[in-house]
């Protein structure tokens, strides 16, 4: 399964003048696995470390799905793609 969430749709983005980029997640569909992520944005150096540490913990979908991701930041980009892969963007 795959999600995507464009920088355009994130308040922080916008707000800093950089809404050019995108967050995409990849997980296994049977087991929910995280299998990598791409990012390509502002600051996306800042937040990948967070999908290297859900690999680490073989965090699942599921788990990350129901992660607490703070507002307003950046780092809510990667919870909507996230939530994309199973269809349930908050904000696009």
């Amino acid at each position: 399964m795959v999600g995507k969430f464009p920088a355009i749709g994130n308040g922080k983005a916008i707000a800093l003048g950089e809404a050019e980029g995108f967050i995409k997640t990849i997980f296994d569909a049977e087991t929910g696995e995280l299998l990598g992520a791409h990012m390509i944005g502002a600051e996306v150096t800042e937040l990948i470390q967070g999908y290297v540490i859900a690999m680490n913990a073989e965090a699942t979908e599921q788990t990350l799905q129901t992660t607490i991701f703070p507002h307003p930041t950046l780092s809510e980009m990667m919870h909507e793609a996230v939530l994309a892969a199973d269809g349930k963007t908050l904000h696009i």
